[in-house]
């Protein structure tokens, strides 16, 4: 007999060593959690971050010691009616004496009335660097609030980069605790009416959350390396589980269904191993393969989300492959155990007739010409509007209003235009020509004056301890994603800077900013995605080339594929670049979407849409490998698949939606625009377009392989034994 595949000589040694797989799975996720806290998560510095113009002012301000230390705000409003100035100073000079005595505050300024005389600002510097500030925030936090507390009547909150920081990652935090309140019981819900067992349900469940325990330790590791950008934990939190439990339930789907023809309970798992054991593994690696197209991308952002995808995936590949047979063995009938009544009786019978899919499916099978034409001129007309996305990173304007420290944020720049994100203009001169440079500076500052663009403050400029370097902050009195504040950019980078400091020979300039990252980082996007997009086609051509042995297979995936993740970010800018569904989805237009959304959600979908492509390809295959005809092995391989995949595409839709609801644009974004791919993929693609496509091509699906015209089906279920069972014969299937 032939060697037996990987995948089903693991499923074996776990199946009949059963508790040695769940210790070593246990002690694996154990090991990644303690290790994994013990190293800690490095995070991203504005070094790692920096792009364009706006990262090399970011580098010379570094470079040259340009760099201005933290600074805080403690802002003193009245929550009523106007402010009383005499009780306004005596809590001004009690914020100033408890910021003063802490060992992290390294000066506090006088406090500055505003012109209308609505609040008093108490502006401060923290010792250290700006990098490190949010790590040392909390005393300050803890002491602005006693002072709040001792002075009810008044507003006395505090406000700053470091405060701003604190405050986003708490709601994260929130965010992540309530996205896992609500995805895990929906996620039970649906695996119990697929299963119609409570056990069943569980299992899958059960592994996804180790699955991404495992991979936050990791991660912590891996972050020495590619550091984190502050979204990774969402990502592999949200990754894990909807492949996680999609892989889990390929497996136990099958191992189920091959019980039910008579199979020993080996005997079932090793099929299972052979067939979507095989699947899942060519899934997650193209999945992997997807994710790592964004290290193309040549930044901190995306090296950071792909480490992180690729080591939930691969984990929850592991999982599945390894210990869940062992389970699978260990329960043995019991899986099946506590049968939930109703669902059991709909779900038990793996062989009853899938009235249903056949129905929808009939189209496709029947009339594929028609049905492929405009099932395409759909999804064309949704993608459409991708073509018209704009691009903007996320900015102080798109957090939360429900968000404490951004109501704050937004009395300080009501009541103080000028503490608006800056433009800091950063010129380096060439050796002998240092006057000459600060004069052009200079004067480039004078013409932001009298500029409605601009606030009319006074401009402090920086000098380097060698006289090279000079760094000048201009404000515009308006929000960094307004037109107004990327006309004010405009005229810095193309007018004012190139005719002053521009004039001298050799002088270099650079603006960076809050505009000015937006910009280069939605630039630097454009740039690449068309890299990784050349990327991840030609490796998923080469693997589904290989996988299937049919050039015919692998650019048919990719041509659907392309055109579903099309029409997902159509779907995204139709949603999100307009106000109509701001009540929907209670969030605020910014009229873009997020910058680094498109080039990771096209390298997730592409890699999710494989996912689902394999196991149906796998199945329809292994129906022609028994000698069906092309249309009803089609329809066997869909129909036999539609309930799995259903059941996969429901619990990964419910992750997202879960995402989408959350409170943070970016979160919501990528969860609708996540769950609105899914859905177009398992239904639209799986239901009408594959099957239609690969009814037209007939055996031309198959080239340059052959499959035999008359096959004997080598699978009917047994009458008395299975020890007749060959599992090498569906490696050869498949």
């Amino acid at each position: 007999m032939a060697k037996q595949p990987a995948t089903v000589r693991v499923a074996r040694w776990s199946a009949t060593h059963p508790w040695r797989a769940i210790i070593m799975w246990i002690a694996f996720v154990a090991i990644c959690l303690v290790v994994g806290g013990m190293a800690g998560t490095e995070k991203t510095t504005s070094a790692d971050m920096g792009t364009g113009q706006s990262g090399r002012a970011d580098e010379i301000s570094r470079q040259y010691g340009l760099d201005g230390a933290a600074s805080e705000n403690v802002l003193i409003t009245a929550k009523n009616g106007t402010l009383d100035r005499a009780a306004a100073d005596r809590v001004a000079a009690e914020v100033t004496a408890k910021l003063r005595a802490l060992p992290e505050v390294a000066d506090v300024a006088a406090p500055i009335p505003a012109t209308n005389g609505r609040a008093l600002l108490v502006p401060l510097t923290m010792k250290g660097s700006a990098e490190k500030a949010q790590d040392h925030i909390d005393p300050l936090l803890k002491a602005t609030a006693s002072v709040q507390k001792a002075h009810p009547d008044l507003r006395v909150e505090e406000i700053g980069d470091a405060s701003i920081g604190k405050g986003i990652q708490d709601q994260i935090g929130k965010d992540l605790g309530q996205a896992e309140l609500f995805s895990l019981p929906v996620t039970l819900i649906i695996l119990m009416v697929a299963f119609g067992a409570m056990i069943a349900a569980a299992v899958p469940v059960l592994l996804a959350i180790s699955a991404v325990g495992a991979s936050i330790g990791l991660y912590g590791l891996a972050s020495a390396v590619f550091p984190d950008s502050g979204t990774v934990s969402s990502v592999i939190t949200m990754m894990g589980m909807a492949v996680g439990v999609d892989y889990s339930l390929f497996y136990v789907k099958r191992e189920r269904e091959e019980r039910a023809k008579g199979r020993g309970r080996i005997d079932a798992i090793e099929i299972a191993a052979a067939t979507s054991g095989h699947a899942v593994v060519v899934s997650a690696i193209a999945v992997a393969v997807s994710m790592a197209g964004m290290y193309i991308a040549d930044d901190a952002v995306f090296s950071s989300l792909a480490t992180g995808g690729i080591i939930v995936v691969a984990v929850a590949m592991i999982g599945s492959l390894t210990v869940l047979p062992a389970l699978l063995a260990k329960l043995g009938n019991k899986i099946d155990r506590p049968r939930i009544p109703l669902l059991w009786r709909l779900t038990a019978r793996e062989d009853r007739e899938p009235r249903v899919w056949k129905a929808l499916l009939r189209p496709a099978l029947n009339h594929p010409a028609i049905t492929l034409a405009v099932s395409v001129v759909a999804l064309i007309a949704l993608a459409l509007p991708a073509f018209g996305m704009k691009l903007q990173n996320t900015s102080s304007d798109d957090f939360p209003r429900s968000m404490a420290t951004m109501q704050t944020y937004d009395r300080m720049t009501d009541a103080y235009p000028s503490k608006h994100s800056p433009y800091n203009l950063v010129a380096l001169a060439p050796v002998g020509k240092e006057k000459e440079t600060r004069a052009a500076l200079d004067r480039a500052v004078a013409q932001t004056r009298n500029n409605p663009l601009f606030a009319q403050d006074p401009v402090e400029v920086l000098v380097s301890a060698d006289g090279r370097a000079f760094k000048a902050d201009v404000i515009t009195p308006h929000i960094s994603s307004s037109t107004e504040a990327k006309a004010a950019l405009r005229q810095l980078r193309e007018s004012v800077l190139p005719n002053t400091v521009g004039k001298v020979t050799g002088a270099e300039f650079a603006v960076s900013g809050e505009t000015a990252e937006n910009k280069d980082f939605a630039d630097h996007v454009q740039d690449k995605l068309p890299l990784v997009i050349a990327f991840v086609l030609l490796l998923t051509f080469v693997m589904m080339s290989v996988t299937f042995r049919s050039v015919v297979v692998a650019l048919t995936a990719i041509a659907i594929n392309l055109l579903s993740a099309l029409a997902s970010f159509g779907f995204l800018v139709v949603v999100f670049q307009h106000t109509w569904a701001e009540g929907i989805l209670d969030f605020h237009s910014s009229g873009a979407i997020i910058s680094w959304l498109p080039l990771f959600l096209f390298v997730v979908l592409f890699g999710l849409s494989m996912d689902y492509h394999v196991f149906v390809v796998s199945r329809i295959r292994e129906a022609a490998m028994q000698g069906m005809s092309t249309k009803a092995a089609v329809e066997k391989g869909i129909t036999g698949s539609a309930g799995v995949i259903t059941s996969a595409a429901l619990v990964m839709v419910s992750v997202f939606v879960v995402f989408g609801t959350l409170s943070m644009l970016d979160m919501k974004q990528m969860g609708i625009g996540l769950a609105a791919a899914v859905l177009i993929d398992a239904i639209v693609v799986r239901i009408v377009i594959l099957p239609s496509l690969m009814t037209l091509l007939g055996r031309a699906n198959w080239w340059p392989s052959r499959i035999p015209r008359i096959h004997a089906p080598q699978h009917a279920a047994p009458q008395h034994s299975t020890t007749d069972y060959e599992p090498h014969i569906y490696q050869r299937q498949l």
